[in-house]
């Protein structure tokens, strides 16, 4: 009985071991900025989606720490590529972005 949970514990030690040496790799405020960043991004994604312009919503979307977002995908048209734009710089929190779209004309 004893040996079984000596090995369970073994086992265990085993898997964590990894996840404790990750645990320091990243700076202190690595986090916090991923939230920030994903927050941004979803708010830009969520007023793309219901602009009711369908090609808006296959839209990507990157965001860094600093607030510079990144627009990539295929829209129909210079207008949609233009609201997309439009879109993500009056989301809080965005201070530049880089309009990547491509215009496939459908």
């Amino acid at each position: 009985m004893k040996i079984s949970q000596l090995a369970s514990l073994l086992v265990a030690a085993a898997l964590v071991t990894p996840l404790v040496g990750h645990a320091d790799d990243k700076p202190a405020g690595t986090a916090k900025a991923w939230v920030k960043d994903s927050v941004v991004t979803t708010k830009i994604k969520t007023q793309l989606a219901t602009s009711k312009i369908s090609s808006l919503a296959m839209v990507h979307v990157e965001t860094d720490a600093n607030g510079y977002v990144q627009l990539t995908g295929k829209v129909a048209t210079q207008a949609e590529k233009d609201r997309a734009e439009a879109i993500a710089k009056a989301v809080d929190g965005v201070k530049s972005v880089d309009n990547q779209l491509t215009i496939t004309g459908k």
